[in-house]
């Protein structure tokens, strides 16, 4: 059933569907699933498509937007991008909650005409510059400090946090990983590693994970500042797209 028939099943029949099917819906920040949990009504359009016939098989993605009428009278939007360019070719669906983002994993898969101005780089810069959403942090106790002593022992880069760092940390009492930036399905990722620190403070780890390596290895790249953090990985994603 292609996107446009689901039209006719409930907002919440719809949804379930919808994250069902998508392979990173656990990338989705809880608190917006639970508000779109409330939808009481819903519409679907395809916002973009390409096509290409090149080479042994036909490849196609396609991007619709996903609009939601919520309980409170508020809306919500989820952009579903579906394509066959994973090895197999069977269809694979994927879900972001911010246009940007799903234009930059639609990037990812090609389809670029001669001229078009979509590209990554500039996708990253107009990220770049949004500001940041405020959201208030909803902490989870679970090992904490042990938690951010393996985020610290697995970072690779040379201006990775110090003992200062390591030594505030084993104070934690709660944390929460939020994703910032990206997704598994782009070269770059971001998260933020927020902590509820024993005196009542919160301090944070934002962690780069990418594969902007000689080899394609994946790495793991840990700083103490989202601004820091950002500039790593805008050089991280330059790398990517101009390594061979």
């Amino acid at each position: 059933m292609e996107p446009h028939e689901r039209t006719s099943r409930t907002a919440e029949q719809q949804l379930t569907a919808l994250l069902g099917r998508a392979l990173n819906s656990f990338e989705l920040a809880d608190e917006f699933v639970d508000r779109l949990s409330t939808a009481i009504a819903h519409s679907v359009s395809l916002y973009s498509s390409r096509h290409s016939s090149a080479g042994p098989r036909r490849l196609s993605r396609e991007t619709y937007r996903h609009s939601y009428l919520l309980a409170d009278g508020g809306t919500a939007t989820l952009w579903e991008l579906v394509h066959n360019t994973a090895r197999g070719g069977g269809t694979q669906h994927e879900l972001y909650a911010g246009e940007a983002d799903a234009r930059l994993a639609a990037s990812r898969l090609g389809f670029c005409d001669e001229g078009d101005p979509e590209t990554d780089l500039e996708l990253l810069d107009a990220l770049f510059a949004a500001q940041p959403v405020v959201v208030e942090r909803t902490y989870v106790r679970d090992n904490s400090a042990d938690h951010a002593r393996r985020l610290l022992r697995r970072a690779e880069n040379p201006d990775r946090p110090g003992e200062s760092t390591a030594q505030l940390l084993r104070h934690a009492l709660a944390h929460r990983i939020t994703r910032a930036f990206g997704s598994g399905f782009t070269h770059v990722t971001l998260y933020e590693h927020a902590f509820l620190l024993s005196d009542g403070s919160e301090s944070s780890l934002w962690e780069i994970e990418h594969t902007a390596t000689p080899d394609g290895r994946h790495m793991c790249e840990v700083y103490t500042t989202e601004r820091t953090a950002r500039e790593a990985m805008k050089l991280r994603a330059r790398y990517a797209e101009y390594r061979p």
